[in-house]
Formats: C-alpha cells, structure tokens, sequence
C-alpha cells in the first residue's frame, strides 16, 4: 500500500535543527552532532527516567502520567485511560492519511542485576496483591522515549508531512493484552481507523546501527495455557488411596511433547513449553490439586488452533485415563493469547526500501527470525481491522559485544533476563530517525 512517497532531495533541505532523520546512522555523518545534541538535550535524561522508574502491566500510571505530559508539550491533542493505562494522542496537520505510531511502555517483574549506573531498584505491587522487583528487561523504555522524539520533531517539521498522527502509547504488552484493551475500548472508532500502523521493538541481539523487517511474518503467536489437575488427596505412604495429580500432572507433560513432534507437520515451527509445575506442600501428602503453566507458538493461525486443541485433549483424557472421576475433571484455560503478527509484504517493501535510501544501504539487514517471540501489535493490524502494518527491529548491542561474545567473553544477554540491556544513545537516535522517515514517506507534503 503506498501512500505517499519523500525523496532524499527533500529530506536533504530539512532544517539542521530537525535533523534527526538524516540519511545516516545517529553514530557517523555529518549531522551526527546535532542528533546527538537532540538526544542529550532532552532525550537521555527522559530514558534514564523510565528506565529507573518501571511499572508493571496495566499498573503504568506514572509512565502514562509522563507519556501524556511529554505528548501535550510537544503539541500533541492527549486522551488518557484508553484500555486502562493507554494514551493516545492525535497530531493532526491538513488533509491526509491517518498513521498510527505505537510504542509499549511496560516492564516486567525482574529483578535488575546489569550493574549499570541507572539500574532499576524499583518495586511493585502486581494485580495479584504480591510484590515484586521491577525493570525494564526488554526495552520499551526506549521505545516511549523514541516515541517523545518521534513527536517533538515531527512537530517542528509540519512544512514536510500533512495528514494525522495517532501517538498509541499502549500499556500490557508484556501480558500481551494491552493492544486489544485498546482496540476493546473503541480506539479506532474514537480515534479514526489508521491508514497505516507502524511500530518498532529495540533488540539486544542485532548490532547498534542496524534495522531489520519481514515483508511477511514478524512474530509468531503466543498464548499462555493454564492447565488445573485435581486429585485426591492421600498418604504418601498409602498411595492407593488417592489420585496423585503429581503424577498424573507428569504424564501430562511427557504427552504433550508428542504434539509438535508427533501431530504438527514437520515444516510448521511450534512450541509447547511448559514453564511452571506447582503442588504439594509436604514430603509425605499426596497433595490435592497441581497446577501447569504453558507458553504456545505458532507462525500461523491454523497451526495456533491445532495446539490449543491437541494441548485440551491430552490434558483431559490424560485425567480420565488415571481415574480422576467426572466431577473431577482437568480444566485447560488460555489466559492470554495473541495472533501472528504480520507485516503487509507491500507497506514493508516500500518502507524497507525508505530504510535504506534514506538511512544507508548498510544499516538495513534482511530479516531473519531467530526465535519465536509475539507481539500484541497484532490486534492493531488483525486481518479483519484492514490497517496494513510495518514493524521493524532496531539493534541494541554494539557489534564490539557480539564480537566479545565470539572470543569467549560473556554472551549477549537476551530480553527478559535481569542482565539485559542497550545502549540507548544508538537504539533511542535509530528508531527515531527510521519512525520519521516512515511518516515521512506515507504522509509527504506535496
């Protein structure tokens, strides 16, 4: 879907004090000293705030608070409390297509453990009543703070684009259920239906100075499956006079692995992994009740169904073939859950391409999907929505770490782990400039 279209030409006659996007990296060229003033100028002191000060889904109040503040002093019209802790906001500049710039703003509850300055040592009180330490192990801390940028400089450079931007500053990514809050909560009957949604996620495991998008699929899909096995509790040393839900809880987990190699075709990536398995109190009690929490992937949506279903059969019949009576039966629950997130192949060719005329032919690299992470960004884009989406990875970890890595130094430490961390100078420039220049394209002036 091409929408608009800026040339190098024009980009070049953008006045120096609006320089960010540049066709060139934040780390070399000729402006780099004013992208680099930009971002000490505001910017550092901006990230260095959230990333001290993390919340947990659906809890980020003080960020939204933030969020809304930095949006309104750049000129832009805020709603706050859309899908709970949601901002939006609205750029609007004349007639033209209506794009939607999103960036999550959730942490997660990890204990910090990099050893930077600016660790977080923040602590939170989740949903469940407990409390836990909180860091932004994943990166979104750059991703609003980018998104400031984006809008302050978008702002001050009305004369190069015409149309409406839609600020979407989305709470509960981590939980994979903020984007359709949102959605639930009428963001695009309130707001307009977008002509276009873009999006970016900072990565650890691509070198500073680099982006890289799919013309197809970006993240596979994830649901988080919750499995109860009731039992009927007993004697450790009298067996037989319960049902030990450990057990069969057991053979639950050895069952499932014979989906992905037994059900699902061999050129179809999927995962079940079963991350926590919860019961009993006691050496010597057969407890009454075990508890199983599963992540799912898929990269398609008929494979997506036929683990849910496979995952449900197994568990249940997994039950009644040890005993467990009618009234007892095993529940399987999704808890959570989000679609394949997918680039329009047409919108990512034409702005892959932007990347790389106006950002440098090295900084874009091709795709490459190296795991199976998910994204909620889906609900923005879901089929029956008709908003083609663009996201796109920016790299985080300076290429002299990877190499360190390769000579037996320590690794790269990945998203979600209490080491993880960016260099946000480079992240927060380069997902800058790249935004911009998306705007740019699908929403010239002339």
């Amino acid at each position: 879907m091409k929408i608009g279209n800026i040339g190098t030409a024009a980009l070049a006659s953008i006045a120096v004090s609006t320089l960010l996007v540049a066709p060139v990296t934040a780390q070399d060229g000729p402006f780099a000293d004013v992208v680099e003033a930009h971002y000490e100028n505001h910017l550092e002191d901006l990230f260095l705030h959230f990333h001290k000060n993390p919340e947990l889904s659906f809890l980020e109040n003080k960020t939204a608070a933030r969020m809304a503040a930095e949006l309104r002093a750049a000129g832009v019209e805020v709603t706050e409390g859309v899908g709970g802790t949601g901002v939006v906001g609205l750029l609007k500049n004349g007639d033209g297509p209506l794009l939607l710039l999103r960036a999550d703003m959730d942490g997660l509850p990890v204990p910090e453990k990099t050893g930077l300055p600016y660790a977080s040592t923040a602590t939170q009180v989740g949903q469940d009543g407990k409390e836990y330490p909180v860091m932004h192990a994943c990166g979104h801390d750059v991703h609003i703070t980018s998104m400031v940028g984006t809008a302050r400089q978008l702002a001050a450079m009305k004369d190069r684009w015409k149309g409406t931007l839609m600020f979407v500053v989305q709470p509960a990514e981590e939980r994979v259920g903020g984007a359709k809050a949102m959605i639930e909560d009428g963001l695009y009957d309130r707001f307009g239906k977008p002509d276009a949604a873009l999006a970016f996620h900072v990565t650890s495991m691509l070198p500073t100075g680099k982006i890289s998008a799919s013309e197809g699929i970006q993240y596979s899909s994830a649901d988080s499956v919750d499995i109860m096995v009731p039992g009927i509790g007993a004697h450790g040393a009298s067996p037989h006079m319960g049902r030990d839900p450990v057990y069969i809880a057991s053979q639950i987990v050895t069952g499932l692995q014979s989906v992905v190699s037994r059900e699902v075709g061999p050129l179809s990536p999927a995962v079940i992994t079963v991350g926590a398995f919860q019961s009993g109190l006691k050496h010597n009690i057969i407890s009454d009740r075990a508890d199983l929490q599963l992540t799912v992937r898929a990269n398609d949506e008929d494979t997506r169904a036929q683990l849910l279903a496979a995952i449900e059969r197994i568990a249940v019949n997994t039950g009644k073939a040890h005993g467990l009576p009618d009234d007892l039966p095993v529940t399987v629950k999704v808890s959570e859950g989000t679609p394949v997130t997918n680039n329009d192949p047409e919108l990512a060719r034409q702005l892959n391409g932007v990347m790389k005329r106006e950002l440098g032919e090295a900084v874009f690299v091709p795709f490459e999907q190296k795991g199976m992470g998910a994204e909620d960004f889906a609900y923005f884009v879901a089929d029956e929505l008709g908003v083609p989406g663009y996201y796109f990875a920016v790299g985080g970890t300076p290429p002299e770490a990877f190499a360190a890595a390769e000579n037996g130094g320590p690794p790269v430490p990945s998203h979600h782990s209490p080491l993880f961390k960016v260099s946000p100078e480079e992240s927060v420039t380069l997902g800058t400039q790249a935004m911009i220049a998306a705007v740019l394209e699908l929403a010239p002036a002339e």
